[in-house]
């Protein structure tokens, strides 16, 4: 009996010990329901490098205690939400995401995530909130998100999402938000887009979106934002924008702001075609922003009725006529930026009765007549800025009524006048920039009072007298430009008091004694230039001391002395130029060792004796050596071989002997860079064998002999009547430039230098040049590249992009171009027209020259008026960043022969018409020149046109 209740006891304890055992499988299965199955499967796709999700586990009940997942309360609860963001996860989004079919909200931005977006998503018909913004995913948009039809909020900017919006996006119907900035998306938007009654928000700039703005967009009846900017969107405005009733802001700008509505923002695309005038019924519009594009016509007066309107830019454009008078009814316009267009016509009178504006910007245009003289007087004006047009009278006295201006820019237009009192003594003022106009009296000493003033800029002017000594007490000055004027005197030794000048040019003035040594106490100092003064006595040894110096120009002074050896510690130095003066002594070994110096060492026209330093060598990077008009003896150094940037050098009068270096640069350079070293040898002056027979200086062969007879004479005769002829118009009272400039000019367009802004914009060069690619560079150099480009009106032009600036005054504006009438030359079918291209201030560079035309343009062009020509080219093509040329159809652009030809024929008619007589090679090196050039490229006369531009440097005054 006992034994059977010992059975029966086990019996039951084993079939207990099964049914917990089921009940625990039981429970373990309904803990890994379908949503947690699906959410593992998930997590299986992802790195979590810090174990945010380490309480995903599979024997939970329910997912529903996990991070980042909410549940409902039902009595089967299901994920509804799902919030992964920010969580450093990486890997790949799992199709198994399409199982959560009950979800809702789904968050996993700000993460690493790769791959593409799943298609299985599509199968969350209830989604409404889908963000997957700033991660790494790729690949297109699914069409499978046009099944998610009660979708509200869609995130994915800040990705590489790729391919085109889907027409599918249309079936969205109830979407909000659409945000997609920031990806690779490309084609045009799809016209499906109208079906999207609710959409308010349109986020997709910075992309590559092509096509135009479609007109089905007026069905988006609730937009009131649209984002696009830094797309390829094109084609015109279609005037349906104004049929958007509830449009606040449609921003092409592509940044997440959304706080501003009421704005209106389309800049920066390919826009073209005119303004509709529909654009006046966006009356609730509070900011207009179109600048950067293409757009043309007339300014519409429409703008007139947004009466709330506070912003309006529309600046880098293509509009034309006048500015409305109506926009003077704006009164509550702020900010007004009409730059880089071709405006004509005044400044409405009604802008100074405008008293909210505070940011006043029309630069770029070709505004005349005067600035109104109430300007500022009801105003707060903070920045004024009406450079490059054509204005004329005189400065406002008001506008810094209400001390608030920090920049005031009128350069480039005919002002004159003194500077008002109103402007000397604004407080606020940062900037002052009046280059290029008429203004006179004497250096403003009240602008020393103002304590914030960081830019005085007043170049090209009439300013006359000595700089003041009150200029020390400018203390937070970094630019100090009064280059092109007639200031006199030395400089005040108080210019050592400003610490945090970085620039100072005083180029071009009529300055003189020493430099003062003061001026080693600016620290920060990275350009000084003070060429083309009278400035005297030696060097201070100090100037080594200014470490952060980048560009050196002391030419065209009375300078004297040895050169210091401290010099050499300028490691970031890039460019020395300290010709024509009379420096003495040996050229330092020191100077090898700036190993920055890249654009010029000009030592030329100096005194300086001794052999040159080998040391110079060093100077990898240098492009131009000048040493020429000195007194150097010895050979050029073996380690010039190493100098493999250098485009040009001149070695020319010195007393040099000896072979010339036997790399190709030297073996192939114009004799003119050898003449006067009698001891010279090898390359173009003949091999060093002592032979007579072989030194093309002494050659007496009988058909050599005849040739040089015929060349002589006749250029004998063109550069004798030339020479007369200049200097018989040189003589001529400067009225009869103005006279003979308002004359019908006899030439055919192709045939002359017009203004940029009656030819063609920025804009168009970039377009054909596809951006200045490099498929379209003929020509480098020290200045730059030069590019062939065919213009839309079939005119082919060469266009040289010159270095950039490295100061960078004035590029914060725009990129400043200019077509230049300089010159032409006729000598019976050869003509030449050639410019000069100037870094600011400093020494001649090189030339372009380009077309046909008359030597009676050659002096009496739109702004010479008499002196020296020289003189005159540098003043006039300073500070321009882009050189422009009309090329004779005829140019071989691929003929590098017929270039190199036509560039030493320029080089000899330039030498053979400077301006004094010991500056000008004899006959008989002329004709060797011209013999050496043309047996050069193999043949014997000269070829009837050379346009194309001359690299080569004239240092002499």
């Amino acid at each position: 009996m006992s034994v059977y209740f010992r059975s029966s006891g086990v019996f039951e304890l084993g079939l207990a010990g099964i049914l917990l055992v089921t009940i625990l499988l039981i429970c373990t299965t309904e803990g890994l329901n379908s949503d947690g199955q699906h959410l593992l499967e998930l997590k299986n796709g992802l790195h979590d490098e810090f174990n945010h999700l380490q309480n995903w586990k599979s024997t939970d009940q329910t997912p529903c205690s996990w991070t980042g997942v909410n549940c409902t309360s039902d009595y089967e609860p299901v994920v509804w939400s799902l919030d992964l963001s920010s969580m450093n996860l990486s890997g790949t989004l799992s199709p198994s995401i399409g199982g959560l079919v009950n979800l809702r909200y789904f968050d996993l931005s700000y993460n690493e995530i790769k791959g593409d977006i799943p298609k299985e998503i599509g199968n969350c018909s209830l989604l409404q909130y889908f963000c997957l913004n700033d991660n790494q995913l790729s690949g297109e948009i699914p069409a499978e998100l046009g099944k998610l039809s009660f979708l509200e909020r869609l995130n994915i900017c800040n990705n590489q999402i790729s391919g085109s919006l889907p027409e599918e996006l249309g079936r969205l119907s109830s979407l909000v938000e659409f945000v997609a900035y920031t990806n690779r998306l490309t084609g045009p938007l799809p016209r499906s887009i109208k079906n999207l009654k609710n959409l308010k928000t349109i986020r997709a700039g910075q992309n590559q979106i092509s096509g135009s703005i479609p007109a089905e967009i007026s069905g988006c009846r609730s937009l009131k934002l649209l984002g696009l900017a830094q797309n390829k969107i094109g084609g015109e405005l279609p005037k349906e924008l104004g049929d958007a009733w509830e449009l606040n802001r449609i921003d092409f700008m592509g940044e997440p702001d959304l706080g501003f509505l009421k704005k209106l923002y389309l800049y920066r695309n390919g826009l073209n075609g005119t303004i509709p005038r529909e654009i006046g019924n966006l009356s609730m519009a509070t900011e207009i922003d179109f600048s950067e594009n293409f757009l043309t016509g007339e300014i519409p007066t429409e703008f007139s009725k947004i009466k709330g309107l506070r912003l309006l830019y529309i600046f880098q454009n293509q509009l034309t006529g006048v500015i409305p008078n109506e926009l003077s009814i704006l009164r509550n316009m702020i900010k007004l930026d009409l730059s880089i267009n071709y405006l004509t016509g005044p400044i409405p009178f009604g802008f100074q009765y405008l008293t909210e504006m505070v940011q006043l910007q029309l630069f770029g245009n070709s505004l005349s007549g005067g600035i109104p003289q109430g300007l500022g007087l009801y105003s707060k004006l903070w920045v004024v800025d009406f450079s490059d047009n054509n204005l004329t009278g005189r400065i406002p006295p008001h506008l810094c009524r209400h001390s608030n201006l920090i920049l005031l820019n009128l350069d480039s237009n005919r002002l004159y006048g003194n500077i008002p009192t109103g402007v000397l003594n604004c407080q606020t003022l940062v900037q002052l920039r009046l280059v290029g106009n008429k203004f006179t009296g004497g250096f403003p000493s009240e602008l020393c009072k103002l304590v914030n003033l960081s830019a005085i800029e007043l170049n090209q002017n009439r300013f006359t007298g000595p700089v003041p000594p009150e200029i020390g007490n400018c203390r937070r000055l970094q630019r100090l430009h009064i280059a092109n004027n007639y200031f006199t005197s030395e400089l005040p030794k108080e210019l050592g008091n400003l610490s945090q000048l970085v620039t100072f040019n005083a180029s071009s003035n009529l300055l003189t004694g020493k430099i003062p040594p003061e001026v080693v106490n600016c620290k920060m100092l990275q350009r000084l230039d003070l060429s083309h003064n009278s400035f005297s006595d030696a060097l201070p040894d100090e100037l080594g001391t200014l470490l952060q110096l980048e560009l050196l120009r002391l030419s065209e002074n009375n300078l004297s002395g040895n050169i210091p050896l401290a010099l050499g510690n300028l490691s970031h130095l890039t460019e020395l130029q300290m010709g024509g003066n009379s420096f003495s002594g040996r050229i330092p070994p020191t100077l090898g060792l700036l190993s920055s110096l890249q654009i010029a060492m000009n030592l030329s026209y100096n005194n300086l004796t001794g052999s040159i330093p080998p040391e110079l060598g060093n100077l990898n990077l240098l492009e131009f050596l000048l040493l020429n008009n000195n007194h150097l003896t010895g050979d050029i150094p073996k380690t010039f071989e190493n100098l493999s940037s250098l485009l040009g050098c001149n070695f020319s009068y010195n007393d040099l002997t000896g072979s010339l270096p036997s790399v190709s640069l030297f073996q192939n350079m114009a004799i003119s860079s050898f003449l006067g070293n009698k001891g010279l040898c090898g390359g173009p002056l003949g091999d060093c064998s002592g032979d007579p027979s072989s030194d093309p200086q002494k050659n007496t062969d009988a058909p050599r002999g005849r040739i040089i007879t015929i060349v002589a004479s006749v250029v004998g005769g063109v550069s004798l009547i030339l020479i007369i002829v200049i200097l018989y118009l040189m003589r001529r009272p400067t009225e009869t430039a103005s006279a003979i400039h308002e004359k019908e000019n006899p030439y055919s367009e192709s045939d002359i230098y017009f203004p940029l802004k009656d030819g063609f914009t920025f804009q168009d060069l970039v377009l054909a040049t596809n951006n200045f690619h490099d498929s379209y560079a003929v020509g480098r150099g020290a200045c730059g590249t030069v590019y062939k480009a065919v213009m839309r009106s079939g005119k082919t032009i060469a266009v040289k992009k010159l270095a950039s600036d490295r100061e960078g005054s004035g590029i914060e504006n725009s990129f400043q171009a200019e077509i230049l009438t300089l010159g032409k030359i006729r000598h019976r079918n050869i003509v030449k027209l050639y410019g000069f291209c100037y870094h600011e201030g400093s020494n001649l560079l090189l030339y372009e020259y380009m077309a046909r035309g008359s030597l009676g343009e050659l002096l009496h062009g739109p702004s010479y008026q008499g002196g020296d020509l020289v003189t005159w080219a540098r003043h006039y093509v300073r500070d321009h960043s882009l050189t422009i040329g009309i090329l004779d159809d005829r140019l071989d652009l691929e003929d590098q022969s017929t270039i190199a030809h036509m560039i030493s024929v320029l080089k000899i008619a330039l030498l053979c018409t400077s301006m004094s007589p010991l500056d000008r090679p004899s006959m008989r090196e002329v004709v060797l020149m011209l013999i050496e050039s043309n047996e050069r490229e193999g043949n014997l006369t000269l070829s009837s046109t050379y346009d194309f531009p001359l690299k080569d440097d004239i240092s002499r005054k």
